[in-house]
């Protein structure tokens, strides 16, 4: 079958090849057939090193597509099934899932290390243990979630990521509450849908923040009340706030210098939430002092922060009634063939969302 596949970390570009096979399908596993797939950024940070990643590996983890075989011992699915692509299950027995913080479970991390493809150069690892930059996979049934049949897979795959972390950062995470003033540093896929959040919550100012012009016009039609370069933050700031600083800050681009600045831009007693994911090596500092006197809560937010199986069902409701708008943020369509023309779309900010369909 046939597969994108990057060889070592630090390369640019993927290899679609015709040799590849799912393999590790048994007990509690099931097959899928991809349909759809995103393209998400943190495919780009694992391809370059900046989230840990064994290679080979087959980018992609925003997908969504049919159950083609089911292994034994596994209920609630069946074959034929329409399903989207969870790269972060819970198993439901650890701490952290007993505690109600499903999205803290390491159960689906532990894939990451298990191969799940084969060519006849030796194994091949699937990105977040799913792999979706192919048209079949293997994973655990729990990594299979069952979708309504008027969800087109091409948005049920943005809810399989990106939409669902947006959304939650501004709901399950940092709560926003109606009327307050909200900034989103970085409108790619990810920001676009922490805008839609904070505008369903009753945000009343909604400031994005990008380098690149087209998504800053995307923003103003997402529900953003104004967008701005990178320089122009600060006299948004003054003109809405008064200098005070924004209620929330979103920082959705995954670098130390960009959370630096969503904290400055952030109020004396404000959230900047964290949405970004970033290097190990890349530290963000606060002194003692402002983080005690300032008050400021810094909010991690891990895959939208809440229940993911509830944040998919809210992502699927607020579609069909019409409060977010999930087709528009499909800027692109490619086949698999093409995906390294999505990678320099995605690169160069030309894209919000690239839609592979296989």
């Amino acid at each position: 079958m046939r597969a994108a596949v990057l060889h070592e970390i630090g390369q640019d570009k993927l290899e679609v090849l015709d040799d590849v096979e799912a393999v590790g399908f048994g007990p509690g596993k099931v097959r899928l057939r991809i349909r759809a797939t995103g393209l998400c950024h943190s495919d780009v940070s694992a391809m370059n090193g900046v989230l840990p990643q064994p290679a080979p590996f087959i980018p992609g983890h925003e997908g969504a597509g049919e159950v083609i075989d089911i292994g034994d011992g596994v209920s609630g699915l069946s074959t034929g099934d329409r399903v989207v692509v969870c790269w972060l299950p819970a198993c439901g027995a650890c701490p952290a899932c007993k505690r109600g913080q499903t999205q803290l479970c390491l159960a689906g991390f532990m894939n990451a290390g298990t191969p799940n493809f084969k060519r006849p150069g030796g194994e091949v690892f699937g990105f977040a243990g799913t792999g979706t930059f192919t048209e079949e996979v293997v994973v655990d049934a729990g990594c299979a979630v069952p979708i309504p049949d008027d969800v087109p897979f091409e948005i049920a795959a943005l809810i399989g990521c990106g939409v669902t972390t947006g959304l939650g950062a501004a709901i399950n995470t940092a709560q926003v509450e109606a009327g307050s003033s909200v900034a989103v540093i970085g409108c790619g896929g990810v920001g676009i849908a922490a805008i839609q959040g904070a505008r369903v919550q009753g945000a009343a100012q909604i400031v994005a923040v990008d380098p690149v012009a087209s998504r800053r016009e995307a923003a103003l039609r997402f529900g953003a009340t104004e967008a701005v370069a990178p320089d122009g933050l600060g006299d948004a700031r003054q003109r809405i706030t008064g200098g005070e600083g924004f209620d929330y800050v979103f920082e959705v681009v995954g670098k130390s210098a960009t959370a630096r600045t969503a904290y400055e831009n952030t109020r004396r007693g404000g959230t900047l939430c964290i949405v970004g994911a970033g290097a190990m090596d890349d530290n963000f500092q606060v002194n003692m002092f402002e983080l005690f006197f300032d008050e400021k809560r810094i909010l991690p937010s891990m895959y939208g922060g809440g229940d993911v199986l509830r944040s998919y069902e809210r992502a699927i409701a607020l579609w069909r009634a019409g409060r977010i708008d999930l087709e528009s943020m499909i800027t692109h369509r490619v086949p698999l063939a093409g995906i390294n023309d999505a990678l320099d779309q995605m690169r160069t900010g030309e894209s919000l969302r690239t839609c592979i369909e296989l």
